[in-house]
């Protein structure tokens, strides 16, 4: 499971509130684009002289400096610029609500997968589908994981739009999550070569699925990539029913035809 932690924030000087937001932000922004923290949402808590933050972390020692990248480290610099010493770090717990995160030290192959209703990790081990923490991976790009975690931002939002099903940007989205062509799809597609170049694991990309014409259909439905079958015989992690080695593709049988 994850880790819920807080961070300690302490005055040495006279500060303001707005300097002292923007350099907790700031660092907290980092630290999520380098995968230490999880999710989006971080309220600050003003007391006398300090301010405190509870965050979620993928693993107890997440927040260690060892996983900092250079743009966390600038950003632990900067808290001076706002009168702050470097925070203190309470681990507060195991998340209930949260999954269990890969610990393994190898893996055959990973997936880059997300749904709207996950805040962990969107590279998953293709084993066991646990999320794995991205300090624990190089850098995709500039020092950090910023572009994996923006493109998993837009993934859920769109993803959310579509099972909303509410409006006419529902098939916006789902164009963008589902169809090889579309501006989010070959920016993922991108990003797993990317991470499958840096750590020399077989890396596939999720492609979403629903709709077709009927279950028939559906079964022989080939890869979009290079056209061959690639249905399996039995699904794997009772998600995944395509799978293509070659162009490292992955895709359930259409939403509309499981039962």
């Amino acid at each position: 499971m994850s880790y819920v932690a807080e961070l300690q924030f302490e005055c040495f000087d006279n500060t303001t509130v707005s300097a002292v937001e923007r350099a907790i932000s700031g660092l907290l922004e980092a630290l999520r684009f380098q995968g230490q923290i999880l999710g989006r949402e971080f309220p600050v808590v003003m007391g006398d002289g300090e301010f405190f933050v509870r965050v979620l972390c993928p693993e107890k020692q997440s927040l260690h400096p060892k996983y900092h990248s250079d743009f966390v480290q600038v950003c632990m610099n900067r808290l001076a610029e706002a009168s702050l010493l470097a925070p203190k770090v309470r681990v507060l717990g195991q998340d209930i609500h949260s999954e269990q995160t890969d610990t393994a030290e190898h893996r055959e192959w990973q997936v880059l997968y997300t749904t709207y209703v996950h805040t962990c990790s969107p590279l998953r081990n293709g084993e066991n589908l646990l999320p794995v923490p991205l300090y624990r991976i190089p850098a995709t790009f500039n020092g950090d994981h910023k572009a994996l975690i923006k493109w998993q931002t837009e993934w859920q939002a769109c993803d959310e739009l579509q099972m909303a099903g509410g409006c006419q940007a529902e098939h916006a989205a789902l164009k963008e999550i589902m169809q090889p062509e579309s501006d989010l799809f070959r920016r993922g597609w991108d990003l797993r070569g990317r991470i499958e170049y840096l750590t020399k694991i077989p890396t596939y990309y999720y492609q979403y699925r629903v709709g077709g014409m009927s279950l028939e259909e559906e079964q022989k439905r080939c890869c979009p990539g290079c056209g061959k079958p690639w249905r399996l015989d039995e699904p794997l992690h009772d998600i995944f029913h395509f799978k293509c080695d070659s162009c490292r593709l992955v895709s359930n049988l259409s939403w509309d035809y499981l039962k």
